[in-house]
C-alpha cells in the first residue's frame, strides 16, 4: 500500500509538473489603465481591444506555439497606483505590456518595466514619455509636440479674431498639450487671451468660468479629460456663454456626448487619423459591431499593440528582451491603425494628427 501511494505521489507531482510547465509556458502579456474612476470607459476600450486581439492571435495558434494570456492592470491613472501596478505586472512575470494610458501614470510605470527588462507600447502622448533614453518603450499615438502643433494652428486659423482662453488640468497629459498648443497658436499668430490651470476631479468650476466670461473668451483651448471639459461646458451654458472647445485625444470619449448636457457638437479635438477607416480593420471593426461595440477612442489601439508583441515575437522566435527590444525597434508592423515603425526614441516615424469635431452622438473630420 505504501508502494502504491508512493507511486500515486510520484505520479501526481508529475501532472503537477507537467500543468505548471504548460502554464509558464504561455506568454504572459498584459495592460493598465483606468479600469475604474473618473476614466474608467478609456479602460474599458484598451480592455475590449485587447481581449478580442487575444481571442483572435490564440485561436490561430498563439505566438511561437504558445497561447497568450492576459493580466489587466488597473492604475485608476494615478501615479502611485500606476508604480504598484507596474511592480505586479514584474512578479507576474509579464513578457509585453501595453499601458498606461495616462501620461502621469506611464512615465513612472516605464521606469520600473524598463529595469525589468519588459517591452511596452503606449498611447501616452506627454514628450516625456520617450525623451528619458528608455529603450523599452514603443509609442503607437503621436506627441503632444506634434498635436499641439496642429490644434493650435487649426485654432489660429478657424477662430482669428476671437478671444481665446487655454487652460489645463495640471496633469502631465494635460498641461503637455495646453503648453503645445499654446505655441501652436502663437507660430501662427494668435496669442491666448487668457492661460489658467484647474484641479481636476473637482465638481464646480463656476470661478474659472466666471473668469472667461468677464475676459469675453469665445474659444476654450483645454489640456485634459473629456470629465472635467463637459463640466465646464455644463456650467458655462448655465452662465449664459457659448463656448467652442478644442481638447487631445482623449476627448473622443463618447461619454461626452451626454456629461457635456448637449453641448458636445461644440466641442472638436485632435486625434489620430480614423483607424475605423483603414481596409486592414475592416473584418476587425464588423466582428465589433456585431458585438454591439463600436470601436472608437482607444479599442483599435489596443487591438494593434498585441499584433505588434505578436509579429515581433514571431521575428524574435521567443520573448527575451534583448530579441524583442531588437525586433522592435528595427520592424515595420501591419496592424488594425496602420503600418508600425519606430525611431531611436521609440516613437512612431510617422505620426499624424486630424482635427474632429462631435456631431450627434459620432465624431466626424473637419477640414
Amino acid at each position: 500500500m505504501m508502494k502504491l501511494n508512493k507511486k500515486l505521489s510520484v505520479a501526481g507531482a508529475c501532472v503537477a509538473a507537467l500543468f505548471s510547465a504548460q502554464a509558464y509556458a504561455d506568454y504572459s502579456v498584459a495592460i493598465a489603465g483606468p479600469m475604474t474612476g473618473a476614466y474608467a470607459s478609456a479602460g474599458e476600450q484598451i480592455k475590449r481591444g485587447a481581449e478580442m486581439a487575444i481571442a483572435d492571435i490564440n485561436a490561430k495558434g498563439g505566438v511561437n506555439g504558445q497561447k497568450l494570456k492576459l493580466e489587466i492592470g488597473d492604475d485608476a491613472c494615478d501615479p502611485k497606483q500606476a508604480v504598484s501596478v507596474a511592480n505586479a505586472m514584474v512578479n507576474k512575470k509579464i513578457v509585453f505590456m501595453h499601458g498606461h494610458w495616462c501620461s502621469s501614470s506611464t512615465i513612472p510605470a516605464s521606469d520600473i518595466y524598463n529595469e525589468a527588462q519588459i517591452p511596452m507600447a503606449t498611447v501616452s502622448t506627454n514628450p516625456q514619455v520617450t525623451e528619458r533614453g528608455l529603450k523599452n518603450i514603443f509609442r503607437i499615438m503621436g506627441r503632444d509636440d506634434q498635436q499641439g502643433g496642429v490644434a493650435g494652428a487649426y485654432v489660429a486659423k478657424r477662430f482669428a479674431g476671437q478671444k481665446v482662453a487655454v487652460l489645463d488640468d495640471k496633469s502631465a497629459y494635460g498641461k503637455g498639450l495646453a503648453d503645445e498648443t499654446a505655441k501652436g497658436m502663437q507660430a501662427k499668430g494668435m496669442k491666448p487671451a487668457l492661460r489658467e490651470s484647474i484641479t481636476a476631479g473637482e465638481k464646480d468650476y463656476s470661478g474659472i468660468v466666471s473668469k472667461m466670461k468677464a475676459a469675453g473668451i469665445q474659444v476654450l483651448v483645454y489640456g485634459g479629460y473629456h470629465t472635467e471639459v463637459a463640466l465646464i461646458l455644463r456650467q458655462a451654458q448655465q452662465a449664459g456663454m457659448k463656448l467652442m472647445v478644442m481638447g487631445g485625444d482623449t476627448l473622443s470619449n463618447n461619454e461626452i456626448v451626454t456629461a457635456a448636457g448637449g453641448n458636445a457638437d461644440s466641442v472638436l479635438f485632435t486625434f489620430a487619423p480614423d483607424a475605423r477607416a483603414n481596409p486592414e480593420a475592416a473584418d476587425v471593426v464588423k466582428r465589433f459591431r456585431d458585438a454591439k461595440v463600436e470601436p472608437d477612442g482607444y479599442v483599435l489601439y489596443a487591438y494593434a499593440a498585441m499584433q505588434l508583441f505578436q509579429q515581433a515575437a514571431t521575428s524574435a522566435k521567443g520573448v527575451k528582451y534583448k530579441d524583442l527590444q531588437k525586433a522592435l525597434a528595427g520592424g515595420t508592423f501591419n496592424t488594425v491603425v496602420g503600418k508600425m515603425s519606430f525611431d531611436a526614441k521609440g516613437d512612431l516615424k510617422v505620426p499624424g494628427f486630424v482635427v474632429y469635431q462631435w456631431k450627434g452622438n459620432k465624431y466626424e473630420t473637419v477640414k
